[in-house]
């Protein structure tokens, strides 16, 4: 059929992926199989679940993946009979790479590149059908779609340019032909082209496929006389055709039947990670609601987890039949990084996704699939706390925020997956492990605020913590104060900010000491107080306070921290904690404003201002006017030095 040629130019950033790609130092250039072989699947997924609503397509397909190496040619085809391409879907998913992430792919592949090393991130982020170029100078994509009267061939090297033209096809599907590189020292691309390579690749990575994958085998077998016997060292070639897969869906198998490495496998080539998952369950559930389940947690959190775009949700089958990409329904919001496939059969063939959403058997696949998770975690801490820090490194802020949202709906259920530095400890420690490690009389749960566990030690508000020996829950998450608040309490223990007006660590000896003191510079502070006027809504005479001469406490409900972070947030109001300035009754600056005060009561509403600004500071909160406070520390220092 002759046709015009249409020649178009790749986007700036897809010829810098391409040129990438093809010049790559990725070692590991056999997973180009895979990622073809998976995507043929997909296409072959849509087509059949497409067809169950559309009459327009063949719902007795006999359904196949074909892969055809030409050791002549130097080529090898992978086809399938889904649901191909229509011109506007070649230039996007062809035409077009990665849009997402393409920027941060650039930045790695750059990164090894200058430090010379081989990286394995090829699939995160959608490109795997361009590893194609890793193994090949030129690819040619022929295709059909059911829903356009035209064929169309794609046709590229890899650098500045593709062709698109309309060809003779009457099949549905697509056919991906690779034209290999030549041979080098440092790589051999002729392997691709042997039959015993094929079979042990698409065994390794692609066994798993419910549509069989078959290729032309030759096979030499011996000449037989008139009598049926083999005749000696006679042979003719068979040509047949093999089907190189098992076929049987990993998640339809025997749990116990399943290795590590198959799931490892399966994850790395259904979900386009390169890394081995952080955690991989199998679920088999049977009763009122029946299922089987894939769980995935990825080692590393996807390169777009806290984009507005990312989609959380997960593979969803019944009865076998591929039904949705991404079900959001079937996971959580603070579970959204779990990846994986949910097959039951109790739900419809021809469901829709309108209807997914008021399906009752759904929710409770959901709910199932949610506390399988949560006890998975459960199960990893309690056997490997080691690897169960590294997932809560990665993803213990969703885990917080589980806790925090719907006004802590679902805090019983995932509390003990908490854990936290503290003060006294050289490892994180649950709050089961607090509470049970308790001093005797201590009333609460103890918590700071703060970049790191060496700016918390220094705040003055551990004086006391120190001087009774109590530990301390270091918390440097933003969501960390908003989950304890929203928690309240972990077994009826009380959590408490060392920073909150209320905490009250002293002896009823200590008090009367307070109030003495209080009633002696009551002058003082009142003083103090008119001086700070709007500024604090108290000055009081500390009970915490043992070296540090001055702090801040928090009151209302609301603490510092909670403070900077709502302020940081978009369309912020301003909000503030309560501030209540505290003096320690027995440090010699107390002494030495109390003298000033008697010789010039004026001086003092500068040291007011001093003290309040040095316990912003110490607090991590902006000074309202840094050059009234230098003003004020110069004017006191000649005044000290007269």
């Amino acid at each position: 059929m002759a046709s015009n040629v249409e020649t178009k130019e790749f986007k700036t950033e897809s010829k810098r992926l391409l040129d990438l790609m093809i010049h790559s130092i990725y070692t590991n250039k056999e997973i180009f199989l895979r990622e073809l072989i998976s995507n043929a699947s997909d296409a072959i997924d849509k087509y059949h679940y497409l067809s169950l609503s559309d009459e327009r397509l063949d719902k007795g397909k006999e359904f196949e993946i074909r892969i055809t190496p030409d050791s002549k040619e130097r080529t090898i085809s992978i086809e399938d009979n889904g649901i191909g391409m229509t011109y506007d879907e070649i230039n996007n998913n062809l035409g077009t790479i990665a849009s997402s992430g393409s920027a941060e792919f650039i930045k790695k592949m750059q990164q090894a590149q200058e430090e010379n090393k081989e990286i394995d991130i090829i699939g995160q982020f959608g490109v795997g059908f361009y590893s194609s170029f890793m193994v090949a100078k030129n690819v040619v994509v022929e295709t059909k779609s059911p829903f356009s009267d035209k064929a169309y061939r794609f046709t590229s090297t890899g650098e500045d340019s593709y062709t698109i033209e309309e060809i003779d096809k009457e099949e549905n599907g697509t056919k991906i032909t690779l034209y290999l590189r030549d041979d080098s020292e440092e790589d051999n691309y002729s392997e691709f082209l042997e039959t015993y390579e094929i079979e042990s690749l698409v065994k390794k990575y692609s066994d798993y496929i419910r549509y069989p994958i078959k290729m032309k085998v030759t096979t030499s077998v011996n000449d037989v006389d008139e009598e049926g016997k083999e005749i000696e060292d006679k042979y003719h070639d068979v040509v047949e055709d093999k089907t190189l897969n098992s076929m049987l869906p990993l998640w339809k198998r025997n749990k116990n039947e399943v290795t590590t490495e198959e799931l490892n496998e399966f994850y790395k080539s259904k979900f386009h990670d390169s890394e081995d998952p952080l955690i991989a369950t199998f679920v088999n559930v049977e009763g009122n609601i029946s299922y089987n389940a894939l769980l995935f947690i990825p080692k590393k959190a996807p390169y777009d987890l806290y984009s507005e775009k990312y989609e959380k949700g997960l593979q969803l089958y019944t009865k076998g039949v591929f039904i949705m990409e991404k079900c959001k329904d079937l996971i959580p919001d603070y579970l959204k990084f779990v990846k994986g496939l949910v097959d039951s059969s109790d739900l419809s063939l021809n469901i829709s996704r309108e209807i997914l959403q008021q399906n009752s058997e759904l929710k409770k696949i959901a709910t199932s699939v949610e506390k399988k998770i949560v006890k998975e975690l459960e199960s990893l801490k309690e056997n490997d706390f080691e690897k169960y820090q590294e997932f809560f490194k990665t993803y213990g802020s969703h885990i917080k925020w589980g806790i925090y949202e719907n006004y802590g709906m679902k805090k019983d259920l995932l509390q003990d997956l908490l854990i936290y530095n503290s003060i006294n400890q050289d490892k994180m420690i649950s709050l089961k492990e607090y509470k049970e490690q308790m001093k005797e009389g201590q009333k609460a749960i103890y918590y700071a605020s703060g970049k790191d566990k060496a700016a918390i030690i220094n705040l003055p508000q551990m004086d006391a913590m120190k001087k009774h020996g109590y530990d301390v829950l270091i918390l440097t998450d933003d969501i960390d104060e908003f989950t304890l608040t929203i928690l309240h309490d972990y077994d009826k223990v009380e959590f408490k900010s060392i920073t909150d007006e209320t905490l009250d660590l002293t002896s009823e000896e200590e008090k009367s000491k307070v109030e003495e003191l209080k009633k002696e510079h009551e002058s003082l502070l009142n003083r103090i107080k008119e001086a700070l006027n709007g500024k604090v809504d108290d000055v009081r005479l500390s009970t915490r306070l043992v070296d540090s001469p001055v702090c801040l406490a928090s009151s209302e409900g609301l603490s510092f921290e909670m403070e900077k972070v709502l302020n940081n947030m978009p369309n912020s109001e301003n909000v503030k904690a309560g501030r209540i300035l505290e003096l320690n009754p027995n440090h010699d600056l107390l002494k030495a404003i109390n003298k000033v005060y008697e010789d010039d009561p004026s001086v003092v509403d500068k040291y007011a201002e001093l003290l309040f600004d040095q316990a912003l500071l110490i607090e991590g909160l902006p000074l309202e006017n840094p050059s009234e406070f230098s003003k004020n520390m110069c004017d006191l220092m000649i005044r000290s030095a007269k």
